[in-house]
């Protein structure tokens, strides 16, 4: 259930607000002599300020590729190139893009939900063929679905609490 909740937070990353932030850039993969190779681990991402990404190539042939990756990419970022340093300019969200990421945030929400929900049937099911075999009784099969579920809704309560925070970090100016 904590990778489920890990996995969400990761996703949260992804979705960009209006500040810059290194892991919007996390999934990125650029062409580097013929493979697919993570951006991260050609490059390195820091945050110029609060609304621009620097991007420092350790190979300054790599320039134009990292460029090209980035305009394909769905991110809606125009990079700039000044010598071997790539600056990605984060534009200012209108009201339209913060509801689509909000959308998004949600969706994301809802995987997350869905996961835990089936760890939560996956170890009942494995308590009912332990009641089968007779390894427990049903005394303690009914008091493991009650910490099951209770486990569960302690999860589900934070992967409510991180969307909330997302949609108010999505809804700041």
């Amino acid at each position: 259930m904590q990778k489920s909740l890990d996995a969400l937070a990761s996703a949260f990353n992804k979705i960009r607000t209006g500040r810059a932030h290194p892991s919007i850039l996390e999934g990125l993969r650029v062409d580097y002599y013929g493979s697919e190779t993570p951006l991260t681990q050609m490059a390195n991402v820091t945050v110029e300020d609060s609304r621009t990404l620097s991007i420092t190539p350790w190979e300054k042939n790599l320039v134009p590729e990292i460029e090209k990756a980035i305009m394909k990419s769905d991110l809606g970022l125009n990079p700039s190139t000044a010598g071997a340093v790539i600056r990605v300019p984060m534009p200012p969200l209108t009201e339209e893009t913060r509801k689509g990421f909000i959308k998004q945030a949600r969706h994301e929400a809802e995987s997350a939900r869905v996961s835990l929900r089936s760890i939560r049937r996956d170890v009942l099911g494995d308590i009912k063929d332990l009641l089968k075999e007779k390894e427990i009784s049903e005394d303690e099969e009914r008091r493991a679905q009650d910490e099951i579920q209770k486990l569960t809704d302690q999860f589900v309560a934070k992967v409510e609490a991180a969307l909330k925070a997302k949609e108010v970090d999505l809804l700041e100016i």
